[in-house]
């Protein structure tokens, strides 16, 4: 039941986000973004809510999920003067490794949009809320699979903060720039020269993950076990 919560969330949070380029490139010349964030975030808080409400979630699970909110921020904030050289995609995966894919999406979206007051809103911030939240939602799901060592922790973090995030995000600068004039060599343009920009988010998420992640792992799972702060079968 509360996987299928955390996957409704996220199709939910996924759909807001469509609406808001359909609307975009058909309907209007500007999108209200900080309703779109909104919309995204509460969207993708209705399986917490529903959870708090059933009396699943326990105030240390709060605590939790704030503080990886916190640091996430805080992890993008100390490397504000180094572009794309972030640990906010390491700290996410992380989160979700501890805490569940469904957090690990919280903490993504969540992050991306407080962090943003920092470096600045606009129409690209939906992007990002979605992208980051779907590389904690994905790294909580592989590693519920597979252990996660430090070699897996690099290679998936990269794969996911590269790729995926990048291919998210560039989007938002496509739309931005051709509405519903879109060209197609224009749009591989950009995501070329997004690319640059991309690996090295990507390398900055498995280096930071290759030096901190397992031990980091190890600690808030010995924590969250010593202090029953998460039942197993919550997790999953």
């Amino acid at each position: 039941m509360r996987r299928s919560f955390g996957i409704i969330g996220v199709a939910c949070s996924l759909l807001a986000l469509v609406a808001a380029v359909v609307w975009q490139i058909f309907f209007s010349e500007q999108v209200n973004y900080y309703i779109t964030s909104v919309a995204v975030l509460v969207l993708s808080m209705l399986p917490f809510f529903v959870g708090f409400e059933l009396k699943k979630i326990s105030t240390g699970e709060i605590t939790l999920v704030a503080t990886f909110i916190a640091l996430a921020v805080v992890s993008r904030a100390v490397f504000y003067l180094i572009p794309q050289f972030k640990p906010i995609g390491a700290v996410v995966i992380i989160a979700a490794v501890c805490l569940g894919a469904q957090r690990g999406y919280l903490v993504g979206s969540f992050s991306a949009f407080i962090s943003n007051f920092i470096f600045g809103q606009g129409f690209w911030t939906p992007f990002q809320m979605v992208a980051l939240g779907l590389v904690g939602f994905l790294s909580g799901l592989i590693f519920k699979k597979i252990k996660p060592k430090r070699v897996s922790l690099s290679i998936v973090g990269f794969v996911l903060c590269f790729a995926l995030y990048g291919l998210i995000v560039d989007m938002s600068t496509i739309i931005s720039v051709y509405g519903n004039d879109f060209d197609f060599k224009g749009a591989m343009s950009i995501y070329l020269t997004g690319l640059p920009f991309s690996a090295v988010f990507g390398a900055a998420t498995a280096v930071f993950l290759f030096l901190f992640g397992e031990s980091f792992i190890k600690k808030t799972q010995r924590v969250i076990k010593k202090y029953g702060l998460i039942c197993t079968q919550d997790k999953k």
